[in-house]
């Protein structure tokens, strides 16, 4: 406020306030990209034993290659902070329009010195070229990332143990999931699966948890409103943020990490998921 005061000249004090607004601006998309969040979910449920209970997810969604301090450092530590017993990551890991793999790559091998951790694909994978789709695949498997494509493991508490089933994202809504279901009724099941828009699929396989991504919160929340557009979903999208229920089935939905097309976020910080079972 001084320094306008001692300017005489109204030109360059409207030149002064138009650059001190743009650089708030700057700033406040900055903050709003940036500011890292963890999202905490309980799912409960009779199927989950004594050895499973407290037993700790988080969930990476839609990195595409964003970073989190110099070499992801934030990221990982809020990660490690959790406590988790695994992580998994549901798609778009990289961005198919400003892909850099190596990047990638590093920060699989910092997570999975956390805790096992577990890989689907996302649309982006599926966009990259042949040859550097096959060097993501190597290189996560090289660094000990387990990648699911449309098949399930058991993961496993002293004596008791859970199905993980991981999507492949071009098998979302076809019967890919009834058939790796097939022979697991009854056992808990968390299914990963990169898009929400297809929870009918997955809650007709009677799954218990379905963890999804996609939507990026829907790019722009706004009060009342929540997310303003979201990838497959259009304007107004109907499944961006958080827990959902259809029958009995929760899905739990991230608001991703990075930003691919549109590279601005708005009131919708990037978010970590952390999910316990109860």
């Amino acid at each position: 406020m001084w320094l306008l005061y001692k300017i005489k000249n109204k030109k360059h004090k409207w030149f002064l306030i138009f650059g001190f607004v743009c650089v708030c601006f700057v700033l406040f998309l900055e903050y709003q990209n940036k500011h890292l969040v963890v999202d905490n979910f309980i799912v409960q449920s009779e199927k989950i034993s004594d050895d499973l209970n407290g037993f700790k997810i988080v969930q990476i969604s839609d990195l595409h290659n964003a970073n989190f301090g110099r070499d992801n450092d934030k990221l990982l530590t809020l990660i490690k902070i959790q406590n988790p017993d695994i992580v998994v990551i549901t798609g778009d890991f990289v961005d198919s329009n400003h892909t850099n793999i190596n990047k990638a790559l590093e920060f699989a091998q910092k997570v999975q010195e956390i805790c096992p951790t577990y890989y689907i694909t996302g649309n982006h994978e599926y966009w990259l070229d042949e040859k550097d789709l096959d060097i993501l695949f190597s290189g996560l498997r090289a660094r000990g990332i387990t990648i699911l494509e449309n098949e399930c493991v058991n993961i496993d508490k002293n004596n008791s143990s859970f199905i993980l089933v991981g999507l492949d994202d071009r098998n979302l809504s076809d019967n890919t999931l009834a058939k790796i279901l097939q022979d697991h009724k009854g056992e808990f099941t968390v299914v990963l699966a990169h898009e929400p828009q297809y929870i009918f699929n997955y809650s007709r396989e009677k799954v218990d948890l379905v963890l999804s991504g996609h939507a990026h919160g829907g790019q722009f929340r706004l009060p009342l409103i929540g997310g303003v557009v979201a990838p497959d979903q259009g304007f107004n999208p109907q499944y961006t943020d958080g827990e959902y229920k259809i029958n009995d089935t929760t899905m739990i939905v991230s608001r991703g990490l990075g930003n691919s097309i549109i590279p601005v976020r708005l009131f919708n910080y990037p978010e970590i998921v952390c999910v316990e079972l109860k």
